[in-house]
């Protein structure tokens, strides 16, 4: 029987780890389709990955919901125990990196009303960069790996630095030219955005070396 209650909390810890890769899957796809929508000046699939948002925040609520029930009625111990919190950190990180991406494609809709300010390179460079990171993380969850989980920890400079060298590029355009500032103000917002998704990747790249490790390293500063 002990046996038996194993293997079906097994599952269930399974099932879990899946839900959340499919929720971190369709979040990738939301950035990815932001920047594209930006890159690519399209209002439709802008609108498509803000009305896909629902589906995001609902899947939130089931995994949040499940997660629960895995406390309340297999009151897991140590490691899966670890595993279930982390779980339920890591869902609402998502879930917020979808808000951002939802955020992106408002500010896109708005620009596309304007002519576009400059030719796209510093932002969508960032982008990638972002998605990377978000991408590694998740691998990182995936396999247990908290070698690749620090990795993106350091990788959140690179993201830094793109923050500031797209602030002083639009910076120069309104000094330049007034008229050119609330398309400049819309893009600094974006990059903020990208910028907040990078925090929430470093979020679940340190909740997976708790959750392997037991080690908290929120707030403190990675050894080179």
């Amino acid at each position: 029987m002990d046996g038996h209650i194993y293997k079906s909390f097994d599952r269930e810890l399974h099932d879990l780890k899946e839900s959340l890769l499919y929720v971190g899957s369709r979040v990738e796809r939301s950035i990815a389709s932001a920047i594209t929508a930006l890159e690519q000046r399209d209002t439709a699939l802008a609108a498509q990955v803000i009305n896909d948002d629902d589906m995001i925040d609902a899947k939130e609520v089931e995994i949040d919901e499940f997660c629960l029930r895995l406390l309340a009625l297999r009151q897991p111990a140590a490691r899966d125990l670890r595993f279930i919190t982390t779980a339920i950190k890591i869902n609402y990180d998502l879930e917020r990196i979808g808000d951002m991406a939802v955020n992106i494609c408002e500010r896109v809709e708005e620009l596309i009303r304007e002519p576009q300010l400059k030719p796209y390179i510093t932002l969508p460079q960032m982008a990638t960069t972002v998605q990377l990171m978000l991408k590694e993380s998740l691998n990182a969850f995936v396999n247990e790996d908290p070698a690749l989980a620090r990795k993106v920890i350091e990788d959140d400079t690179k993201v830094d630095n793109f923050l500031d060298q797209i602030f002083h590029e639009l910076l120069a355009h309104m000094m330049k030219d007034l008229s050119t500032t609330s398309r400049a103000i819309r893009l600094l917002f974006i990059s903020k955005y990208l910028e907040r998704i990078a925090d929430h990747a470093v979020n679940i790249a340190e909740l997976v070396i708790f959750m392997v490790e037991g080690t908290i390293v929120r707030h403190r500063k990675q050894s080179s």
